[in-house]
């Protein structure tokens, strides 16, 4: 019998998987270490009410299984139906990290924009998750989910995920979902303002997480400086960095000035984290306007 050896191909992309395998559970802990020191100044989130109000009907999805099939709905059509309750849509939390690559970007000694973004939103999903809500990875996971499994499912998504920038822009959701978005937030406020329309054309409205490095806010550079543009593109050059650091801040202090704006526009909630700052605080403010009625 042939023996087929693994190929370097194989050999690279199964490193490459354990390796992402493993930020996990690092990760797991000390999201669940952050929920943790923050469940003792929140309450729980559990909402009365049976589930039987009706809502709306929505298209079924492959992870609903058979048994959710309205099956007198479906027959008019040829379309599979799912009937959904009132209870069930308010109690959905949809929690997205940005995977662009700009969200790798780290000072040294402070963890990856990406990591600390996701170690965030683990953290809400698991005080969610013990209020009795619906967690979900917004693009990644389907259905929202309650419990353990719901917690495990979209914590890994969230951790390792491609947090693609179509799941903001073309959404799956039930009407009146929640969200939870995490990213630096540095494409053009009319980008966002975009895709913001779209999501709340669907009812749809959350939180703004905005994850910065400090020294994206603060331009500490000297002397000669490149800067690589994290999407590709021609590198900039600086011979004396310092002379750019005025028009710097204030460009800086015009782009959240008008993220802040859109999200009042909007009745979104913007929450700006740096990861130089512990991230208990980022949490309490997030999982607060989630409670607010966000």
């Amino acid at each position: 019998m042939a023996v087929t050896r693994p190929t370097r191909t194989h050999d690279r992309l199964r490193r490459e998987a354990e390796r992402a395998a493993s930020r996990f559970p690092a990760l797991l802990a000390e999201a669940e270490r952050i929920a943790a020191t923050v469940a003792f100044g929140a309450h729980g989130r559990r909402r009365a009410g049976s589930g039987e109000t009706f809502w709306e009907y929505r298209r079924h999805r492959v992870e609903d299984g058979a048994r959710s099939v309205d099956w007198r709905r479906s027959a008019r059509g040829d379309q599979l139906f799912v009937r959904e309750t009132e209870w069930e849509a308010a109690n959905a939390v949809y929690l997205w990290r940005d995977g662009s690559p700009g969200m790798a970007a780290h000072s040294a000694g402070l963890p990856l924009k990406r990591d600390r973004a996701a170690v965030c939103l683990i953290a809400c999903a698991s005080l969610l998750a013990r209020g009795g809500e619906r967690v979900a990875t917004l693009g990644e996971t389907g259905r929202a989910r309650t419990g353990q499994a719901g917690l495990e499912l979209t914590g890994r998504a969230l951790a390792d995920g491609p947090g693609a920038l179509a799941s903001v822009e073309a959404p799956d959701l039930p009407r009146h979902a929640r969200l939870v978005l995490a990213s630096d937030f540095l494409d053009p406020p009319e980008t966002w303002a975009r895709r913001l329309a779209g999501l709340s054309a669907a009812g749809a409205r959350g939180v703004m997480l905005r994850v910065i490095d400090p020294a994206e806010e603060d331009f500490p550079f000297e002397g000669r400086t490149r800067f690589d543009p994290a999407g590709g593109g021609e590198p900039i050059v600086f011979g004396r960095a310092e002379s750019a650091r005025a028009g710097y801040a204030r460009l800086w202090a015009e782009h959240g000035a008008a993220l802040a704006d859109l999200a009042r526009r909007t009745g979104w909630t913007l929450v700006t984290h740096r990861t130089d700052r512990p991230a208990g605080a980022a949490v309490l403010a997030r999982y607060q306007a989630l409670d607010g009625g966000v």
